[in-house]
């Protein structure tokens, strides 16, 4: 990172974001900023690719639930990835996610003292998206649903919506598996079967399943509405985060929207630009509840940075 930030980008992320974005939507108070690897370039073609359809028979069925052990998440791949590891130290990434999270679960309670219990269901559902592809939105959802599992009174449940290039198993060292397209498609009875526990407490992992061509005709399905829902219902502790594809890329994050309860939009400091932002929020605009994450953001000294604290002495 660099400390020649201009003293404009100071504050909150909301503020930097509305600054540099002229982002005019109502929203909550934001959360703290997130800084992103770089990533490999991807292009529209190769995110949604031309996929050959599978037929039923081929599709893997999973084990039943009560015979599944838990599978051990990859310690040394989310160190390697710049992730946070579970029962690490507390760093300064570690302390953005904790303000991340926060607001998140601000949000899920205000909604559902407002407006009741569907409402409050629906608001622990969270979509993790950006605008386009190497912004930072699958990074960002694995380390929030880290962050999410060390809270103490829920359990926290991943899914892998990123359909054409999906990614959260092969990030945290998890075995392939059937998964959501394979409950939507109707070739799994219950999803629940399709989940992963692992050797994170509180944290289990929903893969994507077998690709298909008509994976967001099946998410605008009355049975994706009935099964998304379920997910939520089946367990009151439960926050469902949803790793989604880039709205201005692939068509399901649209859908996925109109599903959930709110929305975390990934903005990248250095590459998103203002049109991409706006163009993107209207492609979401199905979630009442979208909030701005801002990230690869540059700090000035003397700026507030998260992380020092607990190695000091004397404090």
């Amino acid at each position: 990172m660099n400390d020649e930030t201009p003293r404009r980008y100071r504050g909150s992320l909301l503020e930097r974001a509305a600054e540099q974005y002229g982002y005019l939507r109502p929203a909550t108070p934001p959360a703290a900023p997130i800084v992103v690897p770089e990533e490999d370039p991807l292009t529209l073609t190769e995110l949604a690719p031309e996929l050959p359809s599978v037929e039923p028979a081929s599709r893997p069925q999973p084990a039943p639930r009560a015979a599944r052990r838990q599978a051990p998440i990859d310690r040394i791949a989310l160190r390697e990835g710049g992730m946070l590891v579970p029962g690490g130290q507390v760093t300064a990434m570690a302390e953005e996610f904790r303000m991340v999270k926060r607001q998140l679960l601000l949000t899920a309670r205000a909604v559902a003292a407002k407006d009741g219990a569907k409402a409050a269901d629906r608001a622990r559902m969270i979509l993790v998206c950006s605008a386009r592809p190497n912004e930072g939105k699958t990074f960002c959802a694995i380390n929030l649903a880290l962050s999410l599992a060390a809270e103490k009174d829920m359990e926290i449940l991943l899914v892998d919506a990123d359909f054409a290039k999906p990614d959260v198993l092969g990030r945290l060292g998890l075995p392939e598996g059937p998964g959501l397209l394979d409950a939507l498609a109707g070739d799994v009875a219950n999803v629940e079967d399709c989940i992963l526990d692992t050797d994170v407490p509180q944290l289990s992992v929903l893969p994507a399943g077998t690709r298909t061509n008509s994976d967001t005709e099946l998410l605008a399905s009355d049975r994706a509405r009935a099964i998304l829902d379920g997910l939520a219902k089946a367990n009151p502790r439960r926050i469902v985060i949803f790793d989604s594809p880039p709205a201005l890329a692939a068509s399901p994050a649209s859908v996925l929207a109109t599903l959930v309860g709110q929305v975390m939009l990934v903005v990248r400091a250095d590459r998103t630009s203002e049109s991409d932002l706006r163009e993107a929020v209207n492609v979401l605009d199905g979630c009442e509840h979208v909030q701005l994450l801002l990230n690869s953001v540059s700090f000035q000294p003397g700026g507030r940075r998260f992380g020092s604290y607990y190695g000091e002495a004397g404090e």
